[in-house]
């Protein structure tokens, strides 16, 4: 596929299973999920969400065996795409976005791939893409979401750190930041004021600059109700390590806030 010249996009194969079938997509940023990208994808399926909206799988390269063709076609998925490239999260986003508006798409939604997030919630980020919102923002601490499990550390991190300085810059007052589960429209994503497809965007930067760009900019945002649950007991589901990953999370949340990812 050819994109435009200044769009740095991550080199990916492609298996298409179906043609666009809908007006908005939903990505699905996943790595060596195993049964938990599964049992999210039946979920989607049992639910008819695969009829609401395309489904787009944006693979970080797993080799669990997770994502099988066969399956994948069971459960209307309509397209996977494989990064080749170095990046992580941002480079697998970069690579589904810029894939998804080439296709025409409309909106693109994103969830993460790691079973912890409400897909019953995505109705309401449909909802708020045909209102006219540009940044939809799942909340887990607004009237209607529900926050399970998670540990007490990073619950306080967002609410008392990330929360306010992500909307002290954007300027629009955010609850929960940190999550993938959000929403953007075209427009947004196209604006020669954004452009997210720069390869400075590798790790989890494009989630913290796009937060904060989207208000910044006039563009309407709004927070979905969501439920984002932990397990109760073993490992908590999750790509950042709890040292390094938090050092990391802290040093983009600031390069957001100060605009060093502004084009």
């Amino acid at each position: 596929m050819l994109f435009p010249a200044d769009w740095q996009i991550p080199n990916y194969t492609e298996q298409c299973f179906h043609d666009k079938a809908n007006k908005y997509c939903l990505v699905i940023p996943v790595i060596n999920e195993g049964a938990r990208i599964q049992e999210q994808l039946k979920k989607l399926h049992d639910r008819a969400l695969d009829q609401c909206l395309d489904i787009i799988i944006a693979d970080g390269g797993s080799s669990d065996g997770s994502l099988q063709e066969e399956f994948l076609k069971t459960v209307g998925v309509s397209a996977l795409l494989t990064k080749k490239d170095a990046g992580k999260l941002s480079a697998q986003l970069r690579m589904g976005y810029a894939w998804a508006l080439q296709h025409g798409y409309e909106g693109i939604i994103t969830i993460d791939g790691n079973g912890k997030d409400s897909v019953e919630s995505i109705p309401l980020f449909i909802q708020a893409l045909n209102a006219g919102i540009d940044y939809a923002q799942a909340s887990r601490f607004i009237q209607g979401g529900e926050n399970i499990n998670a540990p007490l550390f990073r619950s306080l991190a967002i609410r008392l750190i990330h929360a306010p300085l992500i909307s002290l810059a954007a300027r629009h007052w955010f609850t929960d930041t940190t999550q993938g589960f959000r929403a953007y429209s075209r427009k947004f994503l196209l604006d020669d004021r954004v452009k997210p497809f720069r390869a400075c965007f590798q790790r989890y930067e494009l989630l913290a600059y796009l937060s904060v760009r989207a208000t910044q900019l006039g563009y309407r945002a709004q927070e979905v109700p969501s439920t984002r649950s932990y397990p109760a007991l073993g490992a908590i589901p999750t790509k950042i390590s709890p040292v390094h990953g938090s050092v990391d999370l802290l040093a983009t949340l600031f390069s957001a806030c100060l605009g060093r990812y502004h084009p």
